[in-house]
């Protein structure tokens, strides 16, 4: 009886997917509770439920209305990831080729190899050119590295062929920020959270190795009824947008995605 318990207790469970369809609006973009659609946070969820295997909805429509060049250019890039993984790669072949602010090259990275495009040398040699000593990036050239982008540098290094010792030194500073909870910190002496931890464990996936023990338990811990997962063991904030990012790592797809 115990066991038919947990089996239907496991089948009320929302969905991560259905949560983030829950908060897409009618004009296709995707939203916070109370607030309205942003093309980064449609980008975000747009690639959560596209590595589900669920359906977008609207979203590409959406994001073609809105990625005129207004948009910050690692927002827009971000997009270009987004359309290409929703079927659409024009916006990420006319993306710079030449190396802006270090988040833009890996956004642009990982949207030129969605799209199936090759990557510009000058990007790849400019994020090799801005690893830090610890083996980390940061979002910007020069500033202090973090676990999110350095995992997202690894996967844009990765995709684009690189393997080795850059690889290897990202990893490894990715590890030097894993707590005893099993999770990672965005930064060193800080708690886990669960987009740091998803995101370690895409980098891991993306460089082909297993994910470091214990991370998809405490994003497990992390998960709520109605599918959200919250942002740590003490704050619920933002759920559409940690669930999006936490989602791809869950169901082990790193960027860019590739479905079979």
């Amino acid at each position: 009886m115990r066991l038919l318990a947990v089996a239907f207790a496991a089948a009320a469970l929302a969905s991560p997917a259905q949560f983030l369809h829950a908060h897409q609006l009618g004009d296709g973009g995707f939203a916070e509770a109370g607030a309205p659609t942003s093309p980064a946070l449609t980008a975000w969820a747009s690639l959560g439920v596209v590595a589900a295997g669920a359906g977008p909805g609207a979203a590409l429509d959406y994001l073609r209305a809105h990625d005129d060049e207004s948009l910050p250019p690692a927002t827009l890039a971000l997009v270009a990831l987004a359309e290409a993984a929703l079927g659409d790669g024009r916006l990420a072949t006319s993306l710079p080729t030449e190396p802006g602010q270090t988040n833009a090259v890996i956004w642009t990275i990982l949207a030129r190899r969605q799209a199936g495009r090759t990557v510009p040398k000058a990007l790849v040699r400019a994020l090799l050119d801005r690893q830090s000593r610890t083996g980390g990036w940061g979002w910007a050239k020069g500033g202090a590295p973090d676990s999110n982008d350095t995992a997202a540098a690894v996967q844009a290094l990765c995709s684009a062929g690189v393997s080795g010792a850059p690889i290897r030194r990202g990893l490894g500073y990715l590890r030097e920020l894993r707590n005893g909870d099993g999770g990672f910190a965005l930064v060193r002496n800080r708690a886990s959270d669960a987009q740091s931890t998803a995101w370690t464990i895409q980098a891991f996936l993306a460089a082909g190795l297993r994910p470091p023990a214990g991370a998809y338990a405490y994003l497990a811990r992390l998960r709520l009824a109605d599918g959200r997962y919250r942002y740590s063991t003490r704050y619920a904030v933002t759920p559409v947008w940690v669930t999006a990012q936490v989602l791809p790592a869950t169901v082990k797809m790193p960027f860019p995605l590739r479905r079979s």
